[in-house]
């Protein structure tokens, strides 16, 4: 749920705001990676509807690899932000003092986002709605907030590179590392309807690549349909498992 926000509500929000560059390296790289890990989840769950420990530690040595080739190649440069304005180099905050506003940062959004799906997820319930629902959704959202902050400031000053790079990033940290480590703590089973849900996330996914690879740019209009997208599966979601 978390990951199809990203990709939906988000990545498209912030393209109608504005159309968002596209590197090669972004899309051949980290694109690759994103898509082949979902299918990977799909093949895992889908099979028998459980995260093993197996299933998890296979995902969470996956993701130190990962990490590792993109610490091995951290110069490379994608070319999504050569022409972008460098906003708040040369700036005269100190580092403690910049340390200091990443942790208060960083504390009001985990503060701001518990807030969030407790009160909507209390709101949720009180009508009836399944707790599936609520976290492909509610939680789904309220656990994007962060990544909805930094995307959506980053594309008004033109950082794009950041701006799709922290949601593609954050969608594989969320299949590999979370997961990873949720299924090496315990077995985790899933409810059926989990298949359609990660077919609905690969599609997802794929139809991003394809529009990222289309004028290596996401434009507005294809935002615009990123965005109805997510909120079609949303839709699909309250209508299939609500009472």
């Amino acid at each position: 749920g978390s990951n199809i926000f990203n990709l939906g509500f988000i990545l498209g929000g912030c393209a109608m705001v504005r159309a968002i560059p596209v590197s090669r390296t972004l899309l051949w790289r980290d694109g690759t990676v994103l898509g082949a890990t979902t299918l990977l989840l799909l093949a895992l769950i889908g099979w028998d509807l459980t995260l093993s420990h197996v299933d998890g530690a296979l995902l969470f040595v996956l993701l130190g690899v990962y990490v590792g080739f993109l610490y091995k190649y951290r110069h490379t440069v994608g070319d999504g932000d050569e022409d972008a304005p460098v906003v708040g180099e040369g700036a005269d905050l100190s580092i403690w003092r910049n340390a200091a506003l990443l942790v208060l940062g960083l504390a009001a959004i985990v503060v701001g986002s518990n807030l969030l799906i407790a009160s909507a997820t209390a709101v949720a319930r009180a009508f009836g709605i399944s707790e599936w629902v609520i976290g492909v959704t509610i939680v789904a959202a309220g656990t994007s907030a962060p990544e909805f902050a930094t995307s959506l400031m980053a594309v008004i000053r033109r950082r794009y590179g950041i701006s799709i790079g922290n949601l593609v990033g954050s969608n594989t940290f969320n299949l590999l590392g979370v997961l990873g480590l949720a299924g090496m703590l315990h077995p985790v089973e899933i409810a059926e309807m989990a298949r359609v849900s990660l077919a609905a996330l690969a599609g997802m996914v794929f139809l991003v690549l394809i529009l990222m690879r289309t004028g290596w740019r996401i434009s507005r209009l294809e935002g615009l349909i990123l965005f109805l997208v997510a909120a079609g599966m949303w839709t699909l979601d309250f209508t299939i498992h609500s009472p």
